[in-house]
């Protein structure tokens, strides 16, 4: 019970297929707590604490989505949602009203679902489940590093046709194509992504991949980096700031995870790249690998118990002045508890530990940067956050 409650709010209807007649929901889930960083960036940086609702194990949100019975196991599907920040009142993503989702589409029980419009990309669907971030708690303590792959949630892809196939002896296929919509130049701002995976008792198995061409717009609200209202880039900590001049941007992934009793293990890789940088780089590639390991344990219906290691790598890059940069590692340590109260609300604490070392994208020492919360002014960073989830 508890899992299937909070897979329902989390995924908030995603591409669902109800069988009602004709339906529409109103959903949402508000995540609220007091989060504590160490070592906050800047030159006066130290300790911080705030009251946040948008780095918790879900990021609190409100959303409807409807079904219409069309007949013959076909169903007209929609789904509109925006994030919340329930400390001022604002819209999340970037001041996106509808900054989560915003799709309408066709869905069969017999081959599954076309949607159109604002969505998640593949790698969501296909590798995030199988991350530590994906796989045990959803939040930025277990996020990776800058969340480079986007299985943290941190982008999605606007003008997007999307197709998830139904499960066919277990294996389920997807693929997206994202259009840039510039005139003139039709692949522009462009990007696709694709994925497939298995799941056969306890076994589960995954691959994506992904490429965005042009994904930084001088546009507000177009390109994968720029797709918020405000236009505001996700390369904009030091681990990434140095390549905004890439001009492609891939991931591949790969993930596994297995089930025995009440103890779940995980493990996902992914490569990311930061393809044909301009601006001092003549031409060359930015490389990253990522790798985790998660466990989730539950000693009761009402308890679960996660924790993960991450790794990530990025590779050195060469400036045209011949200056080595961008050798950058970092070590991350997550814990995590969870309290369902009923079937609706659940209280968790979770902390996380990152060690950086090597030399950022921008040619300084590399800094922590857990999640996305933004650089810290050592090489090292605590993270901790106790949170009242509520799902309604």
């Amino acid at each position: 019970m508890r899992k299937s409650v909070f897979t329902v709010a989390v995924a908030g209807a995603a591409i669902p297929c109800a069988h009602a007649q004709n339906s529409v929901t109103l959903y949402g889930v508000l995540d609220e707590g007091l989060m504590f960083l160490s070592h906050t960036g800047g030159a006066a940086g130290g300790k911080l604490i705030t009251v946040d609702s948008v780095n918790g194990m879900s990021g609190s949100r409100w959303g409807m989505t409807g079904s219409e019975n069309l007949g013959g196991g076909l169903h007209a599907i929609f789904t509109l949602e925006g994030g919340v920040n329930l400390n001022t009142g604002q819209a999340g993503q970037g001041g996106t009203f509808f900054g989560r989702r915003a799709f309408v589409g066709l869905g069969s029980d017999q081959y599954g679902t076309l949607t159109l419009g604002r969505q998640y990309d593949e790698i969501l669907y296909f590798i995030q489940p199988l991350t530590s971030v994906g796989s045990q708690a959803g939040s930025t303590a277990f996020a990776h590093p800058g969340d480079l792959d986007n299985t943290a949630n941190s982008l999605r892809a606007n003008n997007a046709v999307q197709y998830i196939s139904a499960s066919y002896g277990g294996f389920t296929v997807g693929g997206e194509y994202s259009l840039g919509g510039q005139a003139g130049d039709v692949t522009a701002n462009s990007g696709y992504s694709m994925g497939m995976s298995y799941a056969n008792g306890s076994v589960r198995l995954a691959v994506a991949y992904e490429y965005f061409k042009d994904p930084t717009s001088t546009t507000a609200g177009t390109g994968f980096f720029t797709g918020n209202a405000n236009g505001s880039t996700s390369l904009r900590n030091s681990l990434n700031n140095g390549y905004t001049s890439a001009l492609s941007y891939q991931v591949i992934g790969l993930g596994a995870g297995y089930t025995v009793g009440t103890v779940s293990l995980a493990t996902a890789y992914t490569n990311i790249q930061y393809g044909n940088m301009n601006a001092g780089f003549n031409g060359q590639s930015a490389h990253f690998n990522n790798l985790d390991f998660s466990i989730k344990y539950l000693p009761s219906p009402a308890v679960s118990l996660s924790a993960a290691y991450d790794y990530l790598k990025g590779e050195s890059v060469t400036t045209s002045s011949g200056v080595k940069i961008g050798n950058q590692h970092y070590n991350q340590f997550s814990l995590m508890g969870d309290y369902l109260l009923s079937k609706a609300t659940d209280v968790y604490l979770e902390g996380a530990y990152q060690r950086a070392s090597g030399i950022s994208s921008t040619g300084g020492s590399a800094v922590a940067d857990i999640g996305n919360v933004g650089d810290a002014n050592g090489n090292h960073q605590f993270l901790f956050r106790v949170g009242l989830r509520h799902l309604f």
